[in-house]
């Protein structure tokens, strides 16, 4: 099968900023990984979405623009534009030599249980602007057969496992992590299964924003300065959601940071680091057989006490935790990559949702295709 060269443009809950990555692929098994570049959002671009956010609360369709919604989506389109023109700049490319753009947008809402999700993003102007063809809201078609919406590049990580480090092979079954703001895994082993876990960074952000008016807790240093305070942790991790059963998935706004007299600033940063790597391990209630090897992935992976708090919790099951990069992958790039997969998927009519990745009734492609012609 013919392989195409795409760009994937990935824009999560964190609301950071557009990861881009460069990957060739036949949409299957073959995958040549490449350039990766990041694109950071700025302080306004950032507050826009906030509102968006807000805003979106009172949506009840995924075509309404209601409030700030027009405006956040004409900045994020924008922001995409001058993303994939500097991508190409910063790797000496030139726009015919890339056959697709895998969209993301951002999603602003997400509503699984009313098959509700809204991503922002102008698939259409993004394709004129940038002269290359585009591929976009992956999700909604998904949920037209009854599907969660997510998460979707689990189909990407299947094909990553195949191209594991030989010292990592027959670790199987593998989980490959995703901590963004909302964590996700992929068990793959002798069946595919993907879901939401819970907080990834959201909530960490939030904390230490609103606490300490800084964006992120860079390194995990404010949270080494703290404890973990056993009582808060227990009020997140009793959610009736670490119980609910497959499929599943998570709005941003699911879990709310701590009010501010539930702890200091730095054991509520290290409360929640712990909350996310307890959320994550929770989740082998639902899988078949006990994970050997968790591959972690996202920005979540390079805060040292999500990872530790990961590697303890492993030791009672006898299994291990890795960063992307041991097993021999770019663990910023890969949700990117994903989106660039998932776009070629699309060109070629193959499925990129499953009953056990997202609750959808039979494998089913999904997103919408804008010409760079029209």
């Amino acid at each position: 099968m013919a392989i195409k060269t795409a760009i994937g443009l990935m824009s999560g809950t964190s609301m950071d900023g557009i990861d881009a990555a460069l990957v060739r692929t036949d949409g299957e098994e073959i995958v040549e990984r490449s350039a990766m570049g990041f694109y950071p959002y700025s302080n306004a671009a950032q507050n826009l979405l906030k509102q968006a956010l807000e805003d979106a609360k009172s949506l009840d369709a995924r075509d309404q623009r209601i409030g700030c919604l027009e405006e956040a989506e004409h900045l994020i389109t924008n922001l995409h534009i001058e993303a994939v023109n500097a991508f190409l700049k910063d790797n000496n490319l030139a726009a015919s030599q890339i056959d697709v753009l895998g969209f993301h947008g951002q999603t602003i809402l997400h509503r699984p249980d009313e098959a509700l999700t809204v991503q922002l993003g102008d698939g259409e102007r993004l394709a004129k602007a940038t002269g290359i063809d585009v591929v976009y809201d992956m999700r909604a078609n998904d949920m037209k057969y009854g599907g969660q919406g997510a998460p979707l590049v689990p189909i990407y990580h299947k094909a990553l496992a195949a191209s594991l480090l030989s010292e990592y092979m027959e670790k199987l079954p593998v989980v490959f992590v995703n901590i963004g703001g909302i964590s996700n895994i992929t068990y793959i082993g002798e069946e595919l299964i993907a879901f939401d876990t819970g907080p990834g960074n959201a909530l960490i952000d939030q904390w230490v924003q609103a606490q300490a008016g800084i964006p992120y807790d860079q390194g995990g240093m404010i949270a080494a300065e703290g404890n973990i305070n056993i009582k808060l942790a227990n009020q997140y991790l009793e959610s009736s959601y670490f119980d609910k059963e497959l499929p599943k998935s998570l709005d941003r706004n699911d879990f709310l940071p701590p009010n501010s007299n539930q702890a200091s600033v730095e054991d509520g940063a290290r409360t929640l680091a712990y909350i996310s790597a307890a959320a994550i391990m929770k989740s082998v209630q639902h899988l078949p057989d006990i994970p050997k090897l968790w591959i972690l992935c996202g920005g979540g992976r390079h805060n040292p006490h999500i990872v530790s708090d990961m590697q303890k919790l492993a030791k009672e099951t006898n299994s291990t935790v890795i960063k992307a990069e041991e097993a021999g992958f770019d663990g910023d790039a890969m949700e990117a990559e994903g989106w660039g997969y998932l776009a070629v998927r699309n060109l070629k009519e193959l499925p990129l949702t499953f009953p056990k990745t997202t609750g959808c009734k039979m494998p089913v492609t999904g997103g919408k295709f804008a010409s760079r012609l029209k």
